[in-house]
């Protein structure tokens, strides 16, 4: 299927480029008709292996230009396709430099004035050199981009990595949290269980069934302990709830240990993850800053409305900077961030505008409910900014130099134009120009300028003018030959070039 598209995209370049010279080629298929017809052979060769052989192509479509100025509309085609298809940039630059000193070499064969050819010349090598650099500018932003694809899905590869690690870990003190409600609710009913048990006044068959009660409690508890040690990934490092605790007991225990901690705390109860998240975010915060600001102060606010609870901590500037070593590496606010998602919140940690630090969560009291909040990630913003660069660098890169190359073409079209049209000698003067007849009478016929010819068909005394205006040039030449002032022959040269 890709063969046979790639075929079709192949035919309809050739006939694309084929075009211009089949509309110009006159039914009698003159003698320049035949030569395009053969270049015709050249440029489908040229086409044909464009894909295998780019630079070949190039080498091809440059060199058929010689043939016919109409195939001068294949050669940025095969330069573009050239650059957008090569990795190697030698090969495109030896066909180029090989255009261009093949034209030295024949201009200088034919013995044509250098300020006729080198225009033409560099003309062609521009006409390969831009689109060359267009193709090639195109060729790298599509490989960057890829390249960019493969980096953005690594990253995401391993941040997800990271990030299912630090949710394990997170709940693995989430479940050692909850170890520790159940756990003290389920010993507060063991511990009624055992009072019923030893109760004088209860029958036999209630002591026994208190009895069966307290003892699957505690298995129950022992259960609950070991799924716990099974989650729990660093018992020892794990910094669990004291069952009951309280954010106004984290407060003033914060205190007790020397630091000023001012609390604000509004609304009624909260659902129990909320609570939980609450307090782990309340213990982590105070912690940091007794680490990383002694001495500063610190404001605590829980803040409970009707579908979420803001937990917010901010500590302010230490008034002796912080403790040396103090940096770490903030793995606490990761796990901090990994819990608060899992319940669906927005938390935030930052430095202050003062030089103080502050832990920011909202957490809402419905997580079913919460929406998954679509963000971009880390690595494909990374890959916008740096596709927006390549643009730019892109623009730099190749419309500058367009424009100017542009520039360069029209002043050298419109000099041409200029001199071309200038040089015209309509078919009905030369007609009417008799032998005989003195310059000053024939000077109303003549245009301003003469037509610049090659070295060997100048003759003393004698003027050639183009028979009609071709941009690129060629075409037949009157020569009118003037003896003491007079005209003495006139004739036409047949494809006459300067």
């Amino acid at each position: 299927m890709m063969d046979r598209r790639r075929a079709l995209q192949d035919v309809a370049l050739f006939a694309l480029l084929a075009a211009p010279i089949v509309f110009t080629m006159a039914p009698s298929l003159t003698e320049e008709d035949r030569m395009q017809a053969a270049g015709l052979v050249g440029l489908g060769a040229a086409v044909g292996i464009s894909r295998r052989f780019p630079a070949a192509a190039l080498l091809i479509g440059l060199s058929l230009t010689v043939v016919h100025g109409n195939f001068v509309f294949g050669a940025p085609v095969f330069a573009y396709l050239a650059g957008r298809r090569m990795e190697r940039v030698w090969p495109v630059v030896w066909a180029l430099a090989a255009v261009f000193v093949g034209g030295i070499l024949l201009n200088a064969v034919r013995g044509t004035e250098v300020a006729v050819w080198l225009p033409l010349t560099v003309w062609l090598v521009l006409l390969g050199v831009l689109p060359w650099l267009v193709g090639r500018s195109w060729r790298q932003y599509i490989e960057l981009v890829a390249a960019g694809w493969q980096r953005a899905e690594q990253l995401e590869r391993e941040q997800r990595i990271i990030g299912e690690r630090e949710r394990l870990r997170e709940r693995s003190r989430i479940a050692e949290d909850m170890h520790d409600v159940l756990g003290h609710e389920l010993s507060l009913l063991a511990l009624r269980a055992a009072a019923l048990e030893v109760a004088p006044d209860l029958p036999e068959r209630h002591r026994a069934s208190a009895r069966e009660l307290r003892e699957g409690t505690a298995s129950a508890t022992e259960r609950l302990q070991e799924i716990i040690g099974v989650l729990r990934e660093a018992p020892e490092a794990a910094r669990t709830r004291p069952a009951g605790e309280t954010v106004a007991d984290l407060a003033e225990r914060a205190r007790d240990s020397g630091m000023a901690v001012e609390l604000e705390e509004t609304g009624g109860p909260v659902p129990l993850p909320v609570d939980l998240a609450a307090h782990r975010i309340v213990q982590e915060a105070l912690t940091n800053a007794m680490k990383h600001a002694p001495g500063a102060a610190v404001r605590v606010r829980v803040a409970g409305e009707a579908d979420e609870t803001v937990v917010e901590v901010v500590n302010e500037r230490p008034p002796a900077g912080p403790l040396p070593g103090a940096a770490g590496g903030r793995l606490g606010l990761t796990q901090l961030r990994a819990r608060v998602e899992l319940i669906g919140g927005a938390f935030e940690a930052a430095p202050t505008e003062d030089g103080g630090f502050a832990v920011r969560a909202r957490l809402p009291h419905d997580a079913a409910a919460a929406t998954e909040r679509p963000e971009l990630s880390e690595s494909a913003a990374h890959l916008a900014s740096r596709r927006r660069r390549v643009r730019q660098g892109l623009a730099t890169a190749v419309v500058v130099p367009a424009g100017l190359v542009a520039l360069l073409i029209a002043i050298m079209a419109g000099y041409q134009a200029y001199v071309t049209y200038g040089s015209v000698l309509p078919p009905d003067a030369y007609r009417s120009a008799q032998i005989g007849q003195t310059l000053d009478e024939l000077a109303p016929l003549l245009p301003r300028r003469e037509k610049a010819v090659k070295a060997d068909e100048k003759r003393p005394g004698c003027r050639h003018y183009l028979v009609e205006a071709r941009t690129l040039g060629g075409g037949d030449v009157y020569r009118l030959c003037f003896t003491d002032g007079r005209l003495t022959s006139k004739e036409i040269l047949h494809g006459g070039n300067g």
